[in-house]
């Protein structure tokens, strides 16, 4: 199968103008095409291009529609630059309504940067890597999962080859107004989830040279209108600080860093009643929610040894033992940016 190379594509576009199409990245037993959509949006002058990555989990939904309002809603006149946005970098699995593809279950966000010759996940990672190096900047769109709430946040990782600084990460994630800004560890058993974390779309850009990182825009399986307006908001204010619009001033001047988080399980199932909210401190010994059994009692009370700041806490109630019930920081500190 042969692909135009994007830069190509990118190239070609008419300056002021919206430019629509798909990658094609293979086909399904019927005949049909598997595509990834995308839309440019090419500014009247020149100027750096911003990537926005709508979702590379399928359930997660607030990204894909924050971005093609963003995009649509620019001014060309007054764009310097590109701005594209991938509303699905993974087909399959938002066609399947779920996170990873039927075809292989294969997590996309873990297979970057991908494999010619790979399962579908690893085919498609391929694809969608070689296309995005057309960008300065990537924005890897996500939510937290469909059984959870949060509050907007952004997740940022540092690549030793120290070509994208951690600073200048900060300073591009402040005009999302993040409720925590999370610096992620790729290495395994730091509490985080378990796989292969440096296959992340962000951290294989960096790895390459580009600016890139993760936003959180709430909870997935469905579509907050607040959570979509608090991304427009933010990548307005990214495209101000990047030069590709008039610069305003944009975004806080402090954020709210995490430098450890992790995930709280249960040990009981039964129904999760909640006692806390995204945002929150809870201090050591309260209870983050309770586990109540088909018989009305009582048979956990979730709680830290720790003071924690909750990133997320649980909406789906019915619980077995060994879910997870909440994620939450447990060193933060506000920092200058």
């Amino acid at each position: 199968m042969t692909r135009t190379p994007f830069v190509e594509i990118l190239a070609s576009a008419k300056a002021a103008s919206l430019t629509t199409g798909a990658i094609e990245v293979g086909r399904l037993a019927s005949g049909m095409t598997v595509d990834i959509p995308y839309v440019i949006a090419k500014g009247a002058k020149p100027g750096r291009c911003l990537w926005l990555n709508g979702q590379v989990h399928g359930d997660e939904i607030n990204g894909i529609v924050a971005a093609l309002d963003f995009v649509r809603g620019l001014d060309l006149s007054q764009l310097s630059g590109s701005v594209v946005v991938s509303s699905t970098a993974n087909p399959l699995a938002f066609d399947g309504r779920r996170k990873k593809a039927p075809q292989d279950d294969i997590d996309l966000d873990q297979s970057f940067p991908g494999s010619a010759a790979g399962l579908s996940s690893e085919r498609m990672a391929r694809i969608f890597f070689e296309a995005s190096g057309a960008a300065d900047v990537l924005v890897n769109l996500h939510t937290m999962g469909a059984a959870f709430d949060a509050a907007p946040y952004a997740v940022y990782k540092v690549h030793p080859n120290g070509r994208v600084t951690e600073p200048e990460l900060l300073r591009l994630v402040a005009p999302f107004a993040p409720a925590v800004a999370c610096r992620m560890s790729v290495a395994g058993g730091t509490g985080e989830l378990p796989g292969n974390l440096a296959g992340a779309l962000d951290y294989q850009c960096l790895d390459r040279g580009q600016i890139a990182f993760m936003i959180e825009l709430g909870g997935g399986g469905r579509l907050a209108r607040e959570h979509v307006a608090q991304g427009i908001s933010g990548f307005d204010g990214l495209a101000r600080r990047l030069g590709l619009l008039p610069e305003t001033a944009v975004g806080p001047s402090t954020l709210r860093q995490v430098t450890k988080r992790r995930h709280v399980t249960c040990g009981e199932g039964g129904i999760f009643r909640v006692h806390a909210a995204p945002t929150q401190i809870v201090p050591a010994g309260q209870m983050l929610g309770e586990i109540m059994d088909l018989h009305g009692v009582t048979r956990e009370r979730v709680t830290l040894p720790i003071d924690a700041l909750v990133i997320g806490i649980r909406r789906d109630p019915v619980v077995h033992f060994g879910d997870r019930v909440a994620f939450v920081a447990e060193a933060w500190s506000d920092i200058q940016v």
